[in-house]
């Protein structure tokens, strides 16, 4: 009796957790991570069964995929957010035993969603996606690869289709980036007591205690996707994003303010009728708050949606 040597079926989809991981850092959009690892699916069983015994590793033939179809994604969304009605915010995730726990249907433990399958760590904080976001496609793509998932340059060179030294280049320029817009640490107990200071101050539509809070110079972004009204530029200044909440509070009688993990951080998640219509992220430093991202955009709130009618 023969043996094939075909991979097995459980071990190529096994690889699926570690692709929408890869994919959802470098686009920042759970659909657009999502359609990148079927397309990558699609492509493996495209090829003959022969050709498929033939790959010595499927795991790296997967990620090499992968990568070039987000690189190419990454090149073709920059034109779409140009087109895009406000700011392109990356979308928010859940703390996934948050999702698991409060998911319809008796909270199964198999993944019903890509956000559950994407590890939260400091590669994914709201921050951190915004520079990303500020890089070229290349520089991106070689820095994720090489400083978060740890691929050699000479790996990542075939991805990116250029030299190993050129692809080393791109991550240097890249961590030049992220370290320009780091702000010290605050630890996670700190931040979740001033996330918890600014939610009692919104609720009480106390304007003094929301200024205080927030930097001089904060800035607040949100994203409504043209589908949800919203403000269409960046909210600067303090005392005008603390008019600009007591509007929207006003405005939305009986909304509800709870505390989650956005993005592996301290957050906030508004909920209007039982159903999330905002997430809202936060960059701490100094003990006080210097960006806010709100995501309203209902197409990135898919994950939270669910949880709100749970």
């Amino acid at each position: 009796m023969t043996t094939s040597s075909e991979p097995d079926l459980t071990a190529i989809l096994g690889e699926r957790r570690r692709l929408i991981n890869l994919a959802y850092r470098l686009l920042g959009s759970l659909s657009e991570a999502e359609d990148a690892v079927q397309e990558t699916f699609a492509r493996w069983y495209a090829l003959s069964r022969e050709r498929r015994e033939a790959i010595e590793s499927p795991g790296a033939w997967l990620t090499t995929v992968t990568g070039r179809i987000c690189l190419d994604v990454l090149g073709s969304a920059r034109v779409r957010r140009e087109r895009y009605v406000g700011a392109w915010i990356p979308d928010p995730l859940p703390d996934r035993t948050e999702w698991t726990s409060g998911r319809a249907g008796g909270g199964r433990a198999e993944p019903a969603d890509p956000a559950d399958q994407v590890t939260l760590d400091e590669s994914v904080n709201m921050a951190f996606l915004v520079v990303l976001e500020s890089m070229t496609p290349a520089e991106r793509v070689a820095f994720i690869l090489h400083d978060i998932f740890r691929y050699p340059f000479s790996e990542v060179a075939e991805i990116v289709g250029r030299t190993p030294a050129a692809c080393r280049q791109l991550a240097s320029s890249a961590r030049q980036r992220i370290r320009a817009a780091q702000s010290p640490a605050v630890p996670m107990a700190g931040q979740a007591r001033l996330v918890r200071q600014f939610k009692e101050a919104w609720e009480a539509k106390d304007i003094a205690a929301l200024v205080g809070l927030l930097d001089p110079d904060a800035t607040m972004t949100a994203d409504g996707g043209g589908l949800v009204g919203t403000v269409l530029r960046p909210v600067e200044g303090s005392e005008r994003i603390a008019e600009y909440l007591i509007h929207i509070a006003g405005k939305a009688p009986g909304l509800t303010l709870l505390e989650r993990t956005v993005n592996g951080r301290p957050g906030l998640v508004a909920q209007h009728t039982g159903v999330t219509v905002t997430v809202a992220a936060f960059s701490l430093a100094d003990g006080r708050v210097t960006r806010i991202w709100a995501i309203r955009n209902p197409e990135k709130l898919r994950p939270w949606t669910a949880k709100g009618r749970s």
